[in-house]
């Protein structure tokens, strides 16, 4: 399964941007389907992901700032990030791991916060 992300950019802080990433094609059954990050510097760490039935789970840096969805079909996430801060910076990968075989990573798309 291949994953397009879109939606990267540069925004001052408090701006808001949207990610997108779309599957190569319908994955039956999901475990969870979402978004990693990692800062200049620092390790790749989990942002948000939406699981198979639907829960969504949120870094604590993120959480009420940052929605996380996906379409009826699960093979779109989105990713929504409101009120973003210069720590938010970093390259964003989509994620997807299915219930039945490899994981497949999106390219990354960069998100500048600049103050």
């Amino acid at each position: 399964v291949q994953l397009q992300a879109s939606g990267g950019g540069s925004v001052q802080e408090g701006g808001s941007l949207t990610l997108s990433c779309t599957a190569s094609e319908i994955i039956g059954s999901i475990n969870v389907m979402g978004w990693y990050r990692q800062a200049p510097g620092k390790q790749r760490e989990q942002v948000a992901v939406i699981t198979g039935s639907g829960r969504a789970i949120y870094a604590e840096s993120v959480k009420g700032r940052f929605t996380v969805s996906s379409d009826d079909a699960k093979n779109t996430v989105t990713l929504e990030m409101n009120n973003l801060k210069v720590d938010d910076t970093g390259v964003y990968s989509c994620i997807l791991v299915p219930r039945v075989g490899p994981d497949s990573w999106g390219q990354g798309t960069l998100v500048t916060v600049s103050s």
